[in-house]
């Protein structure tokens, strides 16, 4: 279970200058902030919903490539790239797991033009005082779950999010620091070329 819960931790991140406001940012505006990701790397810390911890590095490359490198003593990879998420467990001799990418709240973030302001995508926008929080799902498969980002201003910076998948399960998943516009090798998120190199 705990590998199925690897696949739903979608990452974004990267800060941008956006001036700072003391109300909650605008779909519009978050929709502008995500659709300028280009590369970014990230550090981060997931936490699942039976508390167990896990640390890793996080690599994107829009639109629909991602990678989840986990720390040790996690042997895992996620790779997501070609319209499929694969979870690979390095404790494992068997194939990687594999989903649709469309089964999953990766590819809300993931797609080529984000729209946050897609009918019956956003199911909650509020401001708690010191973020602004958006809760989003696939208009037309709300049983696959939903993604809760939480985004601090001055600059706009996404700081976390909660994956709350179509089984009840709850993945928090905290960001750390972040570097963007890198020159990222397409082959680090290759499915493929990974299963090759495994066999």
């Amino acid at each position: 279970m705990m590998m199925k819960r690897l696949l739903l931790a979608p990452a974004l991140l990267v800060a941008t200058a956006f001036p700072a406001m003391a109300e909650k940012l605008s779909l519009d505006a978050l929709s502008t902030y995500l659709n300028a990701m280009k590369t970014v790397k990230s550090e981060f810390t997931q936490i699942s919903d039976d508390g167990s911890v896990q640390t890793g590095n996080l690599y994107i490359k829009r639109p629909g490539r991602m990678r989840f490198e986990y720390n040790p003593p996690e042997k895992a990879l996620v790779l997501t790239s070609g319209n499929t998420v694969a979870i690979f467990d390095g404790r494992s001799n068997q194939p990687p797991e594999t989903y649709p990418l469309q089964r999953t709240p990766l590819s809300i973030i993931l797609a080529k033009n984000v729209d946050l302001q897609r009918a019956n995508m956003v199911v909650g926008h509020d401001y708690d005082g010191t973020a602004t929080i958006v809760t989003a799902q696939d208009p037309e498969h709300p049983e696959y779950g939903n993604i809760q980002l939480k985004f601090t201003a001055d600059p706009v910076e996404l700081r976390q999010w909660i994956i709350n998948d179509g089984n009840g399960s709850r993945t928090t998943v905290i960001l750390g620091e972040t570097e963007r516009d890198l020159a990222l090798k397409n082959s680090i998120f290759n499915i493929e070329l990974l299963l090759k190199r495994n066999n």
